[in-house]
């Protein structure tokens, strides 16, 4: 019979527990704008991105093997299931603080940033891939929010445009079909980037337990994380939906359908080049650049900073957390 070590059990139930946290806070990402313009029922919008979540973060693992291997070197932190656990503690912290004080701050980069602390606590910085940090991290943080907003406020200007002698009233209705269309592959994109986030930190368990002899992601895990976060984004996160769809800009269908469709771009290239960016940057970023396609005094750009500042501090507020953890997990002697 084979015997799993009850430090590698309580990783996988945590991290899923993650995964579980992750979904329901960021549902807003896919349906915070199709709520807020009422094209779709709360209830019903909430399940239309559980169920295509689920399917969506069962396509390619590319950002899962970044996450198992590109952040920190797997052969340097073998044997230590304290560091993913505490990893997982920080990132989970940051994301309860976050949905209570209803910021859309990243799960994403909350979860890099707690396994970069505990990385730190255990081996110190050389058992970092600082150039994959860089390249895959630090860099896609910083473009994607501004490529989130760039691709929306140009796809609302050419609508603007293509439309200019239309009736407001009529163009909105019409987009009311469309945003639903564009809500759907806002959750299927949302799928391929974030729940394989998880799946990259326990193949990282399972390497570390020396269960798996490669960071490939076994097909279990795949499902796994898919359905915990199917589960989680159908728990909604109404608190962020709320400051997603009413408080940064006066969404109508048209403005929906265009910060949508600008987000799955920018989140599905990233995706292929398995860079593990922030969903929910990228679409508050295009509801920006949307509304600052009308006019710039059209946003709330007191609530934009207070979002930015969550954004600023999750990486480091995640990776103190996580570090803490792990010299509290370390003076137990459990793990």
């Amino acid at each position: 019979m084979l015997e799993i070590p009850i430090s590698l059990i309580t990783v996988i139930f945590v991290a899923l527990i993650f995964d579980f946290t992750n979904g329901a806070h960021d549902s807003a990402n896919a349906i915070a704008t199709v709520v807020s313009t009422k094209v779709l029922p709360p209830i019903a919008a909430v399940m239309m991105a559980a169920i295509l979540n689920l399917l969506g973060a069962l396509i390619g693992t590319h950002v899962a093997q970044t996450v198992g291997g590109g952040i920190v070197h797997p052969g340097m932190i073998k044997g230590c299931q304290a560091l993913t656990l505490a990893a997982l503690f920080g990132a989970i912290a940051w994301n309860i603080l976050t949905w209570y004080m209803g910021l859309p701050s990243s799960s994403s980069h909350a979860l890099i940033g707690g396994l970069i602390g505990a990385t730190l606590a255990y081996a110190g910085p050389q058992a970092l891939n600082v150039s994959s940090i860089f390249f895959k991290v630090l860099v896609p943080l910083m473009i994607s929010p501004l490529a989130g907003f760039v691709v929306g406020y140009l796809m609302m200007l050419v609508l603007s445009w293509i439309f200019r002698n239309s009736h407001p009233r009529k163009v909105n209705r019409g987009f009311r079909k469309l945003q639903i269309l564009s809500s759907a592959f806002m959750a299927t994109s949302h799928g391929t980037n974030d729940a394989q986030k998880t799946m990259g930190l326990i193949t990282l368990a399972l390497f570390i337990s020396h269960r798996i002899t490669s960071m490939t992601v076994p097909l279990w895990v795949q499902l796994t994380c898919a359905l915990c976060m199917g589960l989680g984004t159908a728990m909604g996160g109404w608190r962020i939906i709320k400051t997603m769809g009413h408080k940064i800009f006066n969404l109508q269908a048209v403005h929906g359908f265009s910060a949508e469709t600008a987000a799955t771009g920018v989140i599905l290239t990233a995706s292929a080049l398995g860079a593990p960016i922030s969903t929910t940057h990228v679409i508050s970023a295009s509801i920006l650049g949307v509304g600052s396609s009308k006019r710039l005094s059209a946003v709330r750009w007191g609530v934009a900073g207070q979002m930015a500042v969550a954004w600023v501090l999750t990486i480091p507020a995640a990776a103190l957390i996580a570090a803490v953890c792990f010299k509290l997990i370390s003076l137990t002697g459990l793990m």
